[in-house]
């Protein structure tokens, strides 16, 4: 009779506690996973322990009194005095009562009881202690059968006591006069929270209501904010929940604009089991539309329509939107919510699987900026559509893999796109309608040969089909065409790796040649380039087969890359690794000496039949030291062509940092100046929980400063609070400005933030 008596008595005990922790509490948000939900199974293994065990047949009470300690499933009991009566079935702990559950969370109290089959429970002078060190307090907590936890003037602080070793006050705490948790529906009631820094009332609310406690419901809750900028003043931004449900959230954000009146934001977020949407609004009539004199936001009203949405309708599958229009293309930069230069429309469906992917979609590009008017829109191409599908397929058996590839990209364009940076003409984009159909059929395998000599052949054929209409009447542009090529490709990649120890150093030296074979003379089998206008040779594509970003590009002829790589470990994370070579190209077409209007990046590096030089080196020593570089010279060594260089220190706190770039000038892509540069940080701890970071960078070049910048920091490990001041030079991007950022950060040690970052002055 004893051990089934022990058996309910740790059930019942338990029960209550899983209760009161309550479902959504252990998802995720403010408090740890595992928090007091760790399943309980009949039958289980019991003990008890205690001083004295009495049982009254008269009463039908059993008393364990007396440093009693029960242990079930993982769950230890203590306290001083334990009551059952069988012929209620009501437990009762008489003063102060323990417990901690498997994942090690604590929680205390005064005189809990358990009556009718756990319908009701009821907890006096609550702490409940997080195996991170979190806490939650209440005055007591009634657990009922309408399936509510509800905490009296709860307080929740996710350091403890928030005292640190010397007396004084860190992070932050919530006290609220009520907490209701729905077990239902996990939904969350907060009367009157008030949010308390470093031990100082900063915020309330009269009340708060959250669909659930877990780490994607608080991400939703919205903060106030604050910005300023010289055109509109300060913005103060105060959103509110005014309808919030599992599924469907409605928020307010009323703002005020000191220059330019009252804006006001709407957005309804509807979630479904297998994906979500949101529409969002905003918009304000202009107080002082001169702010913006000869931009295209001089005008009274503004304001803009976004929406977004995606879903699962099959396993693999995701399928989505995303849509913005505006009265004007500045109106998201200059009220700050979007400081892009561009934006983005799309429709798509994407299916990704380990060996497979498919993405299909139509996009239309807008500029943003204070310039750009619905004229400059046409500049911008659509993708009507951009579709792309990549595939492996493993032989198995030491027979290697087949590779497929595809691309279907339609562009359709209103206007030519040309820039002249220095009298260089580059055209981004013609008017007019271009499509390009690619495609790759390609087999790999690795062989391992003698003395370790690692082969990797490769051998394919590629397909472009393209058409151009001709509607621009650029100079440049091609006249109407169609364009069709087959491009057999063949490679062989060999590596010689050399490794060898001297004591706990191990060395490495893989020598490294590769030959590719392009059969086609063709470079621009897209007609015109739209998508690889971006180029750069150095040591992370010195082993490429085709280096350019885009299908409408590729390399052509026959072509050698030589070189190796150089590492050597010290042990104890401390490394050297240099990478080095060239490449050569030896017969056929030379893709990178090809008239491209587009302009696409420093394609000199590798015009000639020997390309420049390039290395890589990359170094720690000790954990506390990094450095890294790469240069690029001309082909016969006697002019840097691209340099640079960085290194950081951390050390018990203090942290250094040194940064150069150099970059010759090339008159031929419009950049006839050299662009060369250095620059410094600094990071300095102060007194405990502060620390002051500094930053300046000169323009060599110019002979002038580019940028300077300091902020100081609050980080208890809790809050993280902190200024930071930034001034540009003349030749900075962003010339002659002054920009002042805050930031706050709430942490707690269940992985839930929440804080603001951004400028408090223009």
């Amino acid at each position: 009779m004893s051990i089934e008596w022990s058996q309910r008595l740790a059930t019942a005990s338990v029960a209550a506690f899983l209760a009161l922790a309550g479902p959504a509490m252990a998802q995720g948000g403010l408090v740890p996973q595992r928090f007091f939900n760790d399943p309980v199974q009949p039958g289980g293994q019991a003990s008890i322990e205690a001083n004295t065990l009495t049982i009254d047949s008269q009463t039908d009470l059993i008393t364990a009194t007396g440093d009693v300690v029960y242990t079930y499933q993982g769950y230890t009991l203590r306290g001083d005095k334990l009551v059952f009566d069988r012929r209620t079935s009501d437990l009762t702990f008489e003063g102060y009562s323990y417990i901690r559950d498997p994942a090690g969370n604590v929680l205390e109290g005064q005189d809990l009881e358990v009556r009718d089959e756990l319908k009701t429970g009821f907890i006096e002078a609550l702490t409940i202690t997080t195996y991170d060190g979190a806490r939650i307090t209440a005055d007591s907590v009634e657990y009922d059968d309408a399936l509510q936890t509800l905490l009296n003037n709860p307080t929740y602080s996710p350091c403890g006591e928030c005292v640190d070793a010397e007396g004084r006050r860190i992070g932050w705490s919530v006290r609220a006069t009520r907490f209701v948790q729905n077990n239902q529906d996990n939904s969350i009631t907060i009367e009157q929270p008030t949010l308390e820094i470093l031990g100082i009332p900063i915020a309330w609310l009269p009340y708060l209501w959250l669909p659930d406690a877990s780490q994607s419901a608080l991400s939703r809750v919205r903060t106030p904010t604050f910005d300023s900028t010289e055109q509109i003043g300060a913005k103060v931004e105060v959103p509110f929940m005014a309808y919030s449900s599992r599924y469907t959230d409605i928020i307010l954000t009323p703002t005020l604009v000191s220059r330019q009146g009252f804006l006001m934001g709407a957005e309804w977020v509807q979630r479904f089991d297998a994906g979500s949407f949101n529409v969002k609004a905003s918009g304000l009539y202009q107080t002082a539309p001169d702010a913006f004199a000869g931009e295209v936001g001089d005008r009274d009203w503004r304001g803009m329509i976004q929406t977004s949405g995606s879903f699962r309708p099959a396993q693999n599958w995701l399928v989505g939107w995303s849509y913005t229009t505006f009265t004007d293309a500045s109106y998201l930069r200059d009220y700050l919510f979007d400081e892009s230069d561009a934006s983005q429309n799309s429709v798509y469906a994407t299916y990704l699987k380990e060996d497979r992917y498919f993405d299909a979609r139509v996009q239309q590009f807008r500029e943003l900026g204070e310039t750009i008017t619905w004229d400059h829109q046409d500049r911008q191409g659509a993708a009507l559509p951009n579709v792309r599908y990549d595939e492996i397929i493993r032989l198995g058996d030491g027979r290697g893999q087949i590779e497929l590839t595809g691309r279907l990209l339609n562009i359709v364009r209103g206007d030519d796109y040309t820039t002249s940076p220095n009298g260089v003409t580059h055209v981004l984009g013609f008017e007019g309608n271009k499509t390009h159909v690619m495609g790759l059929a390609a087999w790999r395998d690795q062989w391992i040969g003698p003395m370790g000599v690692v082969a990797t052949p490769y051998a394919g054929v590629r397909f472009d089909a393209a058409s151009y209409d001709g509607e621009s009447d650029h100079p440049l542009s091609p006249d109407s065409t169609s364009l069709f090529s087959l491009t057999p490709i063949a490679a062989m990649d060999v590596r010689w790796p050399w490794a060898g120890t001297s004591g706990s150093t191990v060395h490495l030296i893989e020598p490294t040649v590769q030959i590719a074979y392009r059969g086609s003379s063709e470079a621009m089998p897209g007609i015109v380039n739209d998508n690889a206008q971006s180029f750069v040779f150095d040591d992370t594509n010195l082993f490429s087969y085709d280096r350019f970003s885009g299908t409408d590009r590729q390399e052509t002829g026959l072509r050698a890359n030589v070189g190796g790589r150089y590492q050597v470990d010290f042990g104890g994370d401390s490394y050297i690794e240099l990478i080095a070579g060239h490449s050569f190209h030896l017969a056929g077409t030379n893709a990178f000496n090809f008239d491209d209007p587009s302009q696409p990046g420093a394609t000199d590096a590798l015009a000639e039949d020997v390309s420049y030089g390039v290395l890589g080196a990359y170094a720690a020593f000790t954990p506390y030291l990094r450095a890294g570089g790469k240069v690029v010279v001309d082909s016969d060594y006697s002019e840097i062509m691209r340099g640079a260089l960085t290194a950081s220190l951390n050390v018990e706190g203090y942290t250094a940092g040194l940064d150069y770039f150099y970059e010759a000038g090339n008159a031929n892509a419009g950049a006839p100046d050299d662009r060369h540069e250095i620059g410094a940080t600094l990071g300095i701890p102060l007194m405990d929980y502060w620390r002051l970071t500094a930053g300046y960078y000169w323009d060599i070049a110019a002979n002038t400063w580019l940028q300077t910048s300091a902020g100081l920091t609050y980080d208890d490990g809790y809050l993280m609070a902190g200024a930071n001041l930034v001034m540009t030079g003349p030749t900075h991007h962003d010339p002659d400005d002054t920009r002042v950022t805050a930031s706050i950060l709430l942490k707690a040690p269940a992985g839930f933030t929440a804080g603001y970052s951004g400028a408090i002055a223009p």
